[in-house]
C-alpha cells in the first residue's frame, strides 16, 4: 500500500477526524482512510461480527460452580514474589 503524507489540514477538519476516530473507536489513520474511501464511493462500514457458539453456556453454572471456578482461577493468578526481586 502507498503511504501519503497530508500537510496543513485545517483545524476544523482535524477536529472532525479526531471526533470520528473517538466515536467509532478507530485510529486517526483509519478514520481518514474511511473518510477517503467513503468519498470515493467505497463501502467502509464493517458489520459487527456476532458469535453464538457459547450461547448455550451462558448462565449454565450454579453459584457454587461459579465460586469454585473463581477460586481456581484466583489460585492460578498468584505471583511468586521471589521472581520479581
Amino acid at each position: 500500500m502507498k503511504t501519503i503524507t497530508v500537510r496543513n489540514i485545517p483545524p476544523e477538519v482535524a477536529k472532525l477526524i479526531r471526533e470520528r476516530a473517538r466515536r467509532k473507536r478507530l485510529s486517526a489513520n483509519r478514520a481518514v482512510l474511511d473518510l477517503l474511501l467513503e468519498r470515493a464511493g467505497y463501502q467502509t462500514v464493517r458489520p459487527e461480527q456476532l458469535h453464538h457458539d457459547l450461547d448455550e453456556l451462558a448462565g449454565a453454572w450454579s453459584r457454587r460452580e461459579a465460586a469454585e471456578f473463581d477460586k481456581e482461577l484466583s489460585a492460578q493468578r498468584t505471583m511468586d514474589g521471589r521472581l520479581w526481586q
